[in-house]
């Protein structure tokens, strides 16, 4: 739905009202749209990109996902669309483009959300679905390397196709720089993939694919060997310097880097909304999500607990969690008789 943020000079209008306020609108915010909505709680969902998906659709919307239930292999973005289609029925309302950067409670109990457009919200309770926070990749330190970006250096892959036939070297020993060099291994010419040790913190099958492709000979490894320069006119590569453990360089002809060297995380204002934090994430108690302060809950990669696993199907757990517990300060006193999706359905979208 659209935005309703008033212009800059309309006259004062009351704040928005909602049951739950969801802050993040990626898988984890979506599917916590749908429990709610299965429980007759209206949300009202605040992102900070003018697009919902979070991380999926900003970051890597073509790459494939493995591990959700139900589905042996779906895009990050075909997800989100699916998320989208399932939380539609309950009409959520977004509102894109802008950040929460004010919280605090109400005499009356509920909380007051203001963001940086102006949109001024109260609910009954917030789902901080954040993701890592407010993010961004982390850059190696090569020279020059900013006149490079958007044209041959890229941190993200929106269109598998805009790599066809390119010569790419993929910088990075985790999932995103595996699974993407498995991923275009098919579209290239040649892939390289540059990493300090013969060791790769992926998964194990995405590992052992790596490997397949390296013996067909669609993909190098550099190994061990780290980004030391870039070669090319000032916008378009046309090689990439790697160095070894002794300073030793050699020459990559490449049309594209693509270094994966993780995010950056900024908790934001969120940092200063006195909940227990720890280590830049949220404290929650994991049989409820909600924080050190009562109505308040964290889910998704945002939240830690004990046991605490960073991976969507766990967020979607929490999800359902957080909605049961928000439920009855919505609807206090009032029983909840629950019935399965199975037995009781869902309303028609529209």
């Amino acid at each position: 739905m659209a935005d309703t943020t008033p212009a800059p000079d309309t006259p004062y209008s009351p704040p928005l009202s909602t049951d739950v306020a969801v802050i993040g609108a990626g898988p984890v915010g979506l599917f916590a749209v749908f429990q709610c909505g299965m429980l007759k709680l209206r949300c009202q969902v605040i992102d900070t990109l003018e697009m919902i998906g979070g991380q999926c659709a900003a970051l890597y919307p073509e790459k494939p996902i493995y591990d959700i239930p139900g589905y042996p292999r779906i895009l990050a973005q075909d997800l989100v669309n699916r998320l989208a289609e399932q939380a539609a029925p309950f009409e959520p309302v977004y509102h894109l483009g802008q950040q929460v950067t004010g919280l605090a409670r109400q005499v009356d109990g509920r909380w007051r959300l203001t963001t940086s457009k102006g949109t001024v919200m109260d609910a009954s309770a917030v789902v901080i679905a954040a993701g890592c926070g407010a993010f961004g990749p982390n850059r190696p330190p090569l020279a020059g390397i900013e006149d490079y970006e958007g044209s041959s250096v890229h941190y993200l892959v929106q269109r598998r196709e805009s790599f066809r036939g390119q010569r790419i070297v993929i910088a990075g020993g985790g999932d995103s720089a595996v699974d993407w060099a498995n991923s275009l291994a098919g579209l290239a010419e040649k892939i390289y993939v540059v990493h300090r040790r013969a060791k790769f913190r992926a998964a194990p099958e995405s590992v052992a694919q790596l490997h397949r492709l390296t013996e067909s000979g669609k993909v190098e490894l550099v190994i061990p060997y780290q980004l030391a320069g870039l070669e090319g006119d000032g916008r378009r590569l046309s090689g990439v310097v790697v160095a070894d453990l002794e300073g030793r360089r050699k020459l990559l002809p490449a049309d594209s880097l693509l270094p994966f060297f993780g995010l950056s995380m900024n908790l934001g204002p969120i940092a200063d909304w006195g909940l227990d934090l720890e280590h830049h994430h949220i404290a929650v108690n994991p049989a409820t999500s909600e924080t050190s302060h009562a109505g308040i809950f964290a889910i998704g990669d945002i939240s830690h607990y004990q046991g605490k696993l960073k991976l969507i199907l766990a967020g979607f757990s929490e999800a359902a969690f957080a909605a049961h517990a928000i439920r009855p300060l919505v609807y206090p006193g009032e029983a909840l008789h629950w019935e399965y999706s199975t037995t009781k359905g869902v309303p028609a979208a529209g």
